[in-house]
């Protein structure tokens, strides 16, 4: 039975009336993007239940997060926390992701894309959809994703804007130069962001 079989049976159950199921976590299960299809049709389900989502290091890349942001963007949607950590993605993916977090159907409020090659074209597309008064995140996690100065600017940017409510912010092990490490620490204390958790080791 092929991966992409399993998660399609999987989504069937949890596309069923009696399915109570919240946290389903598929780590390392060698799953393509085309699965993603069968999880987003899952999302947009009146059925789901389905608050929590980890798909973790598998070989998504950017066509399986395109189809994921379908399933964000429903209003039956009620995902709060989703995790795609090493999962072979690039900036360009972060135009749906964005597209998503803008959308008045989100409830995403937890987001994790670290390890992925986003850099500093992809934080500026994340950055745009912070800046949404319809987005609901309130944790990011961008750790090892090749974002230099120029994608710290970006996203303090969002950070400054009134709409922008991100409580937490992971950015550690980029190349953030000393300039932006105390920016960011000083967005800490700037009354306009309500940024309380930062992690910007090096």
């Amino acid at each position: 039975m092929t991966c992409r079989t399993q998660v399609k049976l999987i989504s069937d159950g949890l596309k069923s009336p009696s399915c109570q199921l919240k946290i389903l976590r598929l780590t390392g299960c060698k799953l393509t993007g085309q699965c993603c299809e069968f999880v987003s049709s899952v999302l947009q389900s009146s059925n789901s239940r389905l608050t929590e989502l980890d798909m973790s290091d598998n070989d998504l890349q950017d066509s399986g997060v395109k189809l994921l942001s379908d399933g964000l963007k429903s209003p039956n949607c009620p995902l709060e926390k989703l995790s795609l950590e090493t999962c072979k993605l690039t900036g360009q993916c972060c135009e749906f992701v964005s597209s998503a977090l803008q959308s008045s159907n989100s409830r995403l409020t937890e987001l994790d894309m670290s390890r992925n090659e986003l850099q500093d074209s992809g934080v500026k597309l994340i950055s745009d959809g912070l800046k949404s008064p319809s987005c609901q995140l309130k944790i990011l996690r961008l750790s090892i994703c090749r974002v230099t100065d120029e994608g710290c600017g970006y996203l303090a940017s969002a950070l400054r804007s009134n709409p922008s409510a991100l409580r937490e912010l992971d950015l550690s092990y980029n190349s953030l130069g000393e300039s932006e490490v105390k920016m960011f620490s000083d967005l800490q204390n700037d009354l306009n962001c309500a940024l309380t958790k930062l992690d910007i080791s090096v």
